[in-house]
């Protein structure tokens, strides 16, 4: 049995982190970690931007407009201001909506989502500067990303969507952090943020994901919010016999939270994804895309195809009979399908019509089950092609787009940005927003920027 008992785990945890986030100034972040930070708002933005149209997003909003109280905050890409907590659901459910958004590698988490509406609405409740946001987004990236380190990976492998229950911690983070609550509040807001933290992986596929990415974001809003109220919480919430890490993991490694904490920082390893759909369908993706670019192939040809990889694809996206898009963010089956085929591998080609697009379905059902090797790693794939002329094709990624090996650039995060406004909120003004986004450190108020973010009336 690895990692720490829980009956183990020495009390204090919860309140030596609400300490470094109370005590944590802007100069105490690294350059590098800033610059990286900057890059996961710019492209969590971005994501939202193309996610806002999307009909998960426009049920969602419709679903609870009659519940808003008051409009002071943005809802990216859409006309109408809602109240700070509903504008926060409703961006976090549009930033990870097609599973385009940032992943934090070793957890699999997307810690922007549910992290960043949250400072971004509060920006627009008063003044904001960048640095000040981009401080209270750093910090709820680190712990949210911190505590996936200490239950993973039984934690997401039990069934437990890790961007919502982890994330919902950094959402009260960077929440505290804007509030300027005091230690005392920021450990009663870990407490508040426990009470709530939840979301399964039998959702991912599904609308209801968006649910409880939502719901992680507006509840840390709403946690940091009711400790500032004077809610009290426990004094152990993360580290109790009967807390977050106990219950939530069978073997949890709370050291994990506190090692190199200030001078190692997770933010850095977090990736940003070249294609919408999850993380481990990169390599198989761009596996499938050199093989496209071959003069000699022709998809027209395929008679069988074989993908082999972590054992983490077989688990999440080993799904031959997709029928919507949002199935097919988590299938391989489709990601080979329409790679292969079309030479393409953006929003809509994972979109309900590629979906149901006849050739997609026709080689979609050439993909045998995949086939899994535990010494392959989550950015590494396999892909073998016969056709029926006899040729044979192998090809290979050991270190997919967006992976620390091969990340992606400061223009392909902006192309990136361009193509998923045009997709998602073609009416938008995507290059003054982008250009704003980019200068954010030197904004004396955000609340500015968000006004570039709704279509013009």
């Amino acid at each position: 049995m690895s990692g720490t008992s829980p009956q183990a785990i020495a009390p204090g945890l919860s309140r030596r982190l609400a300490a470094f986030v109370r005590n944590s100034q802007w100069n105490d972040v690294p350059e590098p970690v800033c610059e990286h930070a900057l890059r996961a708002l710019f492209n969590g933005f971005g994501t939202a931007l193309g996610g806002s149209s999307d009909q998960a997003i426009l049920r969602l909003a419709a679903s609870l407009a009659p519940f808003s109280a008051g409009s002071a905050a943005t809802v990216v890409g859409h006309g109408a201001k809602r109240d700070a907590s509903t504008a926060a659901f409703l961006n976090a459910a549009s930033m990870n909506v097609f599973d385009f958004d940032d992943t934090h590698q070793g957890t699999i988490i997307h810690p922007t989502a549910p992290v960043a509406p949250v400072v971004l609405a509060l920006a627009e409740l008063r003044p904001v500067s960048g640095t000040e946001l981009l401080h209270a987004f750093v910090l709820g990236v680190e712990v949210t990303c911190r505590i996936g380190n200490a239950i993973s990976p039984g934690h997401y492998n039990r069934g437990w969507h890790i961007t919502s229950t982890c994330g919902i911690f950094g959402a009260a983070v960077a929440a505290a952090k804007l509030l300027d609550l005091t230690e005392e509040e920021i450990l009663w807001a870990f407490g508040n943020a426990s009470a709530q933290a939840s979301g399964l992986v039998e959702t991912l596929g599904f609308m209801a994901k968006s649910v409880g990415v939502g719901t992680a974001a507006r509840g840390g809003l709403l946690a940091a919010l009711m400790a500032k109220g004077g809610v009290e919480g426990p004094p152990m919430p993360l580290e109790g016999p009967r807390g977050f890490l106990k219950v939530l993991c069978h073997a949890p490694k709370p050291e994990l939270i506190e090692r190199e904490l200030g001078s190692d920082w997770e933010n850095l390893r977090n990736m940003f994804k070249p294609y919408p759909c999850g993380v481990v369908l990169n390599p198989v993706i761009d596996a499938c895309l050199d093989l496209h670019r071959k003069p000699d192939f022709s998809a027209d040809l395929v008679s069988d195809i074989t993908v082999r990889g972590c054992p983490l694809l077989k688990a999440r996206a080993d799904r031959p009979d997709v029928t919507t898009g949002r199935e097919a963010q988590v299938s391989a089956q489709h990601a080979v399908a329409v790679a292969l085929l079309r030479g393409t591998a953006g929003a809509a080609d994972f979109s309900d019509a590629a979906v149901n697009d006849p050739d997609v379905k026709a080689l979609r059902a050439k993909v045998r089950p995949i086939e899994t090797d535990e010494a392959i790693p989550v950015e590494a794939a396999y892909v073998s092609v016969r056709c029926s002329d006899g040729a044979h094709f192998e090809v290979r990624e050991l270190a997919a787009t967006g992976s620390p090996a091969r990340p992606m650039t400061d223009a392909a995060l902006r192309d990136k940005f361009a193509a998923l406004a045009e997709y998602g909120s073609p009416a938008i003004d995507a290059g003054a927003l982008a250009d704003s986004l980019w200068a954010l450190r030197d904004v004396s108020d955000v609340g500015s920027i968000m006004a570039l973010a709704r279509p013009k009336a």
